[in-house]
């Protein structure tokens, strides 16, 4: 009974999911296409670039902020004391840090996703927990829904409010549900004919929650569809002024100790019906929205905590000495700092194309948003790993300390306790991963789901099988067929050519694995979440190759004299390559079953006894 419990639940949950997807994708997508098993190169070449005076707005904005950081914020002290102190808050509002991205007449600063983004990244390598304030406020907190969704009376009510410093947050996990929507408790019950809601419940971990002035918040509401009356997720602009809004609890982390975080609970808070953002039942699927473009901040963000660590290792690999030379000089550390330079490349090209195409609004950025965050912050954790290394006790011990013995007190054991969160928040690699592999299957979703649905009618069901069947016969064949133009008004250095025609044969082998995968498990292919992780990871390599030597091409084409951008896109794709063919190989044979019999055994305890001999964590029963 537990196991088809927990398979309704699935199905419900996996339902209210599907609901508040964008079904249509109305732009097109370079890694839309790659999964297709087609490399639009003309998607990623040549490399974008910001229009207009934009990087000089961007240039003059970061001179500021830079200086503003040195002269008044300790990370270390932050991070000592558990909070950002009031006058560099003070301070960054007056710089009008908190309006980066909300529109001038309005009264904010109306910065590029690009600029916001270099801001972020500058800040984030600096202070992790400084650039978590400002990101949780404008990335996911009221300003960018009510940029996106917001009335004419909303947005001129609040935005202004925002641009002078008000703290926004975004609450929408709770303390049983994390992206399981559909499990959702928080209620928004209709009152005074509907013009008024009293909302009820808690949101956990809500990043900037008890400092915030105004929060965004999901509830389930009663919506009527066809005459019967559903529960879905609206979202509510709700106010910290108003009665029955109380911060329960404040969170406390291993990283991050400077931000503000907590349990926020509603008892029966009214919230005027015209706070509702967007409409009725739409509130999941404008958090999903929301989350496309800010999701970008992370990318940018653990990019700028890399170039931190490349700087940290460079010159302490030349410092260091042992058995007579620089550490920098023996194999195995030079090893470490190649991978690092051309990986922290290759994520700098990801998370600009991407904020890019965010400015240029042409593209459907899904799958290219949740890509960088995956890729960019699975990447950072392993740089910060190997700084840690690489500076050794130095790198375990913390700046307070270092300095307290006369050394230079580099922070790298800060920085990796902030870093770790980032394969977690804004949706866990895992679920990137589910994320990813449920938006690659969508054009062949799209034309055989409506063919196992009960509700379409068969004559329906026969000329949708005929359409189905002319486009594999014609698709399918051509994934086994070499194809490799590339635009003709399109000149690149030679060198990027193997490592493209590679990443073009790559995407149809792709294609055709994916296809396989769906025709082999049918719907049971959910549960092979390893497969799809895999195809996913391929799909992130061969992302990662394409932005890198578009990147390289760009910088090339700038100054010929300068080669090191080709040497290290070169560098990075034969590395990615290795990879690549290793996750291809492992998509067929693995240890897949046997890892969930053994995992299965697990839960049932039947290796407990390797936990003898230890202090549990439970405490003992009562005798």
């Amino acid at each position: 009974m537990e196991f088809v419990k927990g398979s309704e639940e699935k199905k419900q949950a996996l339902q209210t999911a599907e609901e508040a997807r964008e079904q249509e994708w109305t732009h097109p997508s370079f890694l839309g296409e790659l999964f297709a098993g087609n490399c639009r190169w003309d998607l990623i070449f040549p490399y974008p670039e910001p229009a207009g005076d934009d990087k000089k707005t961007g240039d003059e904005f970061l001179r500021r902020l830079e200086s503003f950081l040195r002269e008044n914020l300790d990370p270390d002290e932050a991070d000592r004391l558990g909070e950002i102190p009031a006058k560099v808050l003070d301070g960054l509002k007056k710089l009008g840090c908190f309006g980066l991205k909300i529109p001038k007449e309005y009264g904010g600063l109306g910065l590029s996703q690009v600029n916001y983004n270099r801001a972020m990244s500058l800040v984030a390598g600096y202070c992790g927990s400084t650039a978590t304030w400002l990101s949780a406020h404008q990335s996911i907190g009221v300003p960018q829904p009510l940029m996106l969704f917001g009335s004419d009376e909303q947005k001129k009510k609040y935005l202004p409010l925002f641009a002078k410093g008000a703290v926004s947050a975004f609450a929408l996990t709770e303390p049983e549900v994390g992206s399981d929507p559909a499990r959702m408790k928080t209620t928004a019950t209709p009152i005074e004919n509907g013009n008024a809601y009293l909302l009820n419940g808690e949101k956990l971990w809500c990043t900037n929650g008890p400092a915030a002035d105004i929060l965004v918040v999901m509830a389930q509401t009663p919506v009527t569809e066809n005459g019967k009356e559903k529960k879905k997720i609206t979202a509510f602009i709700v106010e910290k002024t108003m009665p029955g809004y109380e911060v329960a609890a404040q969170c406390k982390f291993m990283g991050l100790r400077a931000i503000q975080n907590g349990l926020i609970r509603f008892t029966d808070v009214r919230v005027p019906k015209e706070n509702i953002l967007w409409g009725f039942g739409k509130g999941l699927k404008l958090a999903l929205i929301t989350l496309n473009t800010g999701r970008l901040t992370l990318p940018a963000a653990v990019t700028g905590s890399a170039k931190w660590c490349l700087s940290v290792c460079r010159k302490w690999a030349n410092e260091r000495v042992q058995w007579g030379s620089p550490i920098g000089g023996h194999d195995a550390i030079a090893g470490k700092l190649a991978a690092m330079t051309a990986t922290t490349f290759a994520m700098d090209s990801i998370t600009w194309y991407v904020s890019l195409l965010a400015d240029r609004k042409k593209a459907d950025i899904r799958l290219e948003a949740a890509m960088s965050k995956l890729y960019c912050t699975e990447e950072a954790w392993n740089i910060i790993d190997d700084t840690m290394q690489i500076r050794g006790g130095r790198g375990y011990e913390t700046a307070d300390s270092l300095k307290g013995r006369g050394e230079k007190g580099i922070a790298v054991e800060r920085a990796m306790r902030d870093l770790r969160i980032n394969r977690i928040l804004e949706g866990s690699s895992e679920i990137m991963r589910l994320f990813i592999a449920r938006e690659a299957m969508d054009p062949h979703l799209s034309r055989l789901m409506p063919l196992l649905s009960p509700k379409v009618p068969p004559t329906k069901k026969i000329i949708l099988a005929f359409k189905a069947l002319l486009f594999y016969v014609l698709w399918y064949p051509r994934q086994w067929l070499p194809r490799n133009a590339f635009p003709k008004n399109l000149s690149l250095p030679p060198v990027l050519l193997p490592h493209l025609r590679f990443v073009g044969k790559a995407s149809r082998r792709l294609a055709r694995n994916l296809f396989h995968a769906m025709v082999r498990y049918g719907p049971g292919l959910e549960k092979k979440e390893r497969v799809l992780f895999r195809m996913v990871d391929i799909g992130c390599e061969l992302f990662a190759v394409t932005a890198a030597c578009s990147r390289a091409a760009a910088l090339y084409a700038k100054d010929p004299s300068d080669r090191t951008p080709l040497e290290l896109a070169g560098y990075f794709s034969k590395k990615a390559r290795r990879k690549i063919r290793r996750y291809f190989r492992g998509i067929s044979k693995n240890s897949d079953r046997l890892d969930y019999k053994i995992g299965e055994k697990f839960l049932r305890g039947e290796f407990a006894w390797l936990e003898e001999g230890i202090i549990s964590s439970e405490p003992e029963k009562s005798l």
